[in-house]
């Protein structure tokens, strides 16, 4: 880049512009991003029309219906989304300075964690209601896209990305337990096996979740099959299939509180049970917690276990 190409950007490049690209990508069109932004269409049109005139090179290419960003698109988000976390940071920090505990949380979860999450967050801006959480809940994949980039200031999981470079803090126990109707002839068995329980009909969550993956690491070091009668994309739809007598399933102790107050589940008495997993709070490695996302880490590390005791 020439020096007038770089005073050229600098000079007419808005903050606002770079923010409304970033919404494009994030949201995979002008649509939604409008509707995210609280802008019309034609004005992140214009916006993204003019950010392109700026940079020399057009950002998108069509491809379909989809955007495709072009190495021109690649290198202005990469720069558009750090730009954007500085300025978060600085902002957090600012506060800091001044000893005041207030601005935005951004925490995105698994969808298992949803049952959980909100009562920590509850909990913590009781204490500090300054504090303006900001709660996602979608599945691992999308949790991990957000992770890459950048999206959030902390991101809640069963199992820790190899792949990607993080910190990875546990903050809570994760027990598996295996539950089913309390009409179930195994309901009052002691000590059952994993042989035993592989005969029964399971209801499994689809390949690649967390408990799955468990499970059948689980079952193949006994050099057993773990055959699903029904795999389902929610732990809400499990529920309600178990509730229904159709089979028995292997769940977070976390999303049954309801179920087992109201004596529609039991937890079943098998060898090798609960699996014990933790909770991880997680980001990526080298990024500065702003002062509140560093005290709601600490928070439900030291306290979050008594929080949903209570």
């Amino acid at each position: 880049m020439t020096r007038s190409t770089a005073e050229n950007l600098i000079r007419h490049v808005t903050l606002r512009q770079l923010q409304i690209f970033e919404a494009v990508v994030r949201q995979g069109g002008y649509t939604r991003a409008a509707e995210t932004l609280h802008l019309t269409q034609p004005t992140v049109s214009m916006q993204v029309k003019k950010l392109c005139e700026h940079m020399g090179l057009p950002l998108f290419e069509e491809s379909g219906k989809k955007l495709q960003l072009t190495a021109a698109g690649r290198k202005t988000l990469e720069v558009s989304r750090d730009i954007l976390s500085r300025l978060e940071l600085l902002g957090s920090e600012i506060s800091s300075l001044s000893g005041e505990m207030k601005g935005e949380l951004r925490i995105a979860v698994v969808t298992t964690a949803k049952y959980f999450m909100p009562h920590l967050l509850g909990a913590f801006v009781h204490r500090y209601p300054d504090v303006q959480p900001r709660l996602f809940v979608t599945n691992r994949e999308k949790v991990l896209q957000r992770l890459q980039e950048n999206q959030d200031d902390l991101l809640i999981m069963g199992r820790v990305p190899e792949a990607l470079e993080v910190e990875a803090t546990p903050f809570l126990d994760n027990d598996l337990v295996v539950v089913a109707p309390p009409s179930h002839p195994l309901a009052k068995k002691r000590a059952i096996s994993l042989k035993q329980l592989a005969k029964e009909r399971f209801l499994l969550r689809e390949p690649g979740s967390g408990t799955r993956l468990a499970m059948d690491k689980l079952f193949a070091a006994q050099r057993l099959t773990l055959e699903p009668y029904m795999e389902l994309g929610s732990i809400e739809a499990i529920k309600q299939v178990v509730m229904a007598g159709l089979g028995i399933s292997v769940m977070s102790q976390h999303n049954l509180r309801l179920e087992l107050d109201g004596r529609k589940m039991c937890i079943l008495d098998v060898k090798g049970f609960p699996l014990r997993r933790h909770w991880f709070a997680v980001h990526a490695s080298g990024r500065k917690l702003s002062l509140v996302a560093q005290t709601f880490l600490d928070f439900i590390r030291e306290e979050g276990s008594l929080v949903l005791h209570e």
